[in-house]
């Protein structure tokens, strides 16, 4: 018990350490915030998808269609439940109907993920997800690229479906990165307390990153790539507040007409895209800023770093535990098949003047010709 709880008073001790110095990277901040991006294909009415392996299962629920492993079926339930239940709140936060089609592939591993994708146009190296718009396809992987950790494919679903609906909800006009994912992450609820954690470092740094730079391009790596998904996360929420949820789905249908998005944002909000993003920023300040003032910091940051790392062995302990679970499926559908398999050369003609020595009791023999059948 105590070396454990050693252990812990040390990750702390380093959590506390990097929030007090200021400024974080990104690879000290816990669990990252890796991005997952759209798929895009240049000629989506030519493209093939690659081929199902011979042990996929195709199950067709209506609005969207399954292919996954056959030794991992027992999971479909759960996914079917849970995209049925996200594409109805998907619909009522984007203010009209989402999702009438979509095929969720589900992969083994990033390679096979790879090569489940639309020919050409493969998932990036760095993503355990990846959604396909014009193709109205989802790609997810059960296992995580260069972790090998099982990703919370739930999770995963939430995120890949809304990249989807909100290509269904604006028909494919574009609209800034960091809406796209920021609405992703926001609607997924991926990875809370990282990302609190993150706005508050980037807050009380000054770190913060203007919204017109994300416009242009997102980071690609280190601190600023973590700030740069946290922030368009929280934007989002911001924009789908209670008092604004209509503002929100009129932003949605004015881009869906056709009008750029940000004279679709000014004209459902009253104002542009600068004057709201002062606003977030004095609630953001507002919500971290004050209230290490009022404490001294030290005990919030306590609480904040413990509930992040308790989250995170929590994630731990559930990604061994999936792991083991899928070994052992695996290896009972291999069972299964080998003794199917066993059961059907007991069966079959065998040549030979005597019964097979590996005939069932019971089950009646007979000869012809000098071969023996069994009788069922």
């Amino acid at each position: 018990m105590a070396r454990p709880f050693l252990r812990l008073l040390a990750v702390l001790a380093a959590l506390l350490a990097v929030a007090w110095g200021g400024v974080a990277r990104a690879d000290e901040d816990g669990p990252g915030m890796s991005p997952r991006d759209v798929g895009v294909v240049v000629q989506p009415s030519a493209v093939k998808l690659g081929p199902l392996a011979a042990d996929f299962d195709r199950v067709d629920r209506g609005w969207v269609t399954f292919e996954l492993p056959v030794s991992v079926r027992d999971r479909l339930p759960s996914l079917a439940g849970e995209a049925d239940a996200f594409r109805a709140r998907l619909s009522a936060d984007l203010g009209q109907e989402v999702l009438d089609h979509a095929v969720v592939r589900v992969a083994r591993s990033p390679e096979q993920m790879a090569e489940l994708a639309p020919q050409g146009a493969p998932p990036p190296p760095y993503a355990a997800g990846v959604a396909y718009p014009a193709e109205h396809l989802a790609l997810l992987a059960m296992q995580a690229p260069e972790t090998w950790e099982a990703p919370d494919l739930i999770e995963l679903l939430r995120h890949e479906l809304t990249h989807l609906a909100l290509a269904d909800a604006v028909a494919n006009h574009h609209v800034p990165r960091w809406f796209d994912e920021g609405l992703a992450i926001h609607e997924s609820g991926e990875l809370p307390w990282a990302r609190t954690k993150t706005l508050w470092d980037a807050t009380l740094s000054k770190r913060l990153l203007p919204l017109e730079d994300l416009d242009r391009a997102f980071p690609a790596s280190g601190y600023d790539v973590n700030v740069a998904y946290a922030e368009s996360a929280d934007f989002v929420r911001f924009l789908m507040r209670d008092d604004d949820r209509a503002r929100f789905g009129s932003l949605v249908q004015r881009v869906r007409g056709g009008t750029a998005f940000d004279r679709s944002l000014e004209d459902a909000y009253g104002t542009d895209v600068r004057k709201l993003e002062y606003e977030w920023r004095e609630e953001v300040g507002h919500r971290f800023g004050i209230v290490p003032v009022l404490t001294g910091g030290g005990l919030l940051w306590v609480l904040i770093s413990g509930l992040a790392v308790a989250a995170w062995v929590r994630h731990r302990r559930r990604t061994k535990a999936k792991l083991a679970a899928w070994e052992r499926e695996e290896a009972e559908m291999d069972a299964l098949l080998a003794a199917a398999r066993e059961r059907e050369a007991q069966a079959r003609v065998v040549p030979g003047d005597e019964v097979p020595a590996g005939s069932i009791p019971g089950i009646p023999v007979v000869e012809h010709e000098g071969r023996y059948y069994t009788v069922h």
